[in-house]
This record gives C-alpha cells, sequence and structure tokens, in this order.
C-alpha cells in the first residue's frame, strides 16, 4: 500500500487521495482557503493506483 496525498497549492494543506476520491472535486479543508481540489489533480500513476487497489484504501 502506499500513503498517496495531494498538498493544496494555495495553503499547503495535505489532502488524502481517498478524500479526494470519495468526493471528486472538495474545497481545501485549510483554514481560510478557498481554492478547489479535484481528484483529477493526482498524478494519472497515481490515480490509476488508487482506483486498482481501492479495497486497501477504505477507512
Amino acid at each position: 500500500m502506499r500513503i498517496i496525498t495531494h498538498t493544496c497549492p494555495a495553503c499547503g494543506t495535505i489532502v488524502a487521495a481517498n478524500e479526494l476520491e470519495d468526493n471528486r472535486v472538495m474545497k481545501c479543508p485549510g483554514l481560510g482557503c478557498q481554492e478547489v481540489l479535484c481528484f483529477e489533480d493526482l498524478p494519472a500513476d497515481a490515480r490509476e493506483h488508487f482506483l486498482d487497489n481501492l479495497n486497501q484504501y477504505q477507512i
């Protein structure tokens, strides 16, 4: 299992891939940040790995 995260380009908040996949498009959870984050912001290889191994990333 790999740890897959995305860092908000506006504030530096780190978001887990499973949160991005669950919501697909979400407002950054960073305090006062208005950036919109998308699952597609992850690199293609990270998205593919995550979706191929979805059962490992279930909480």
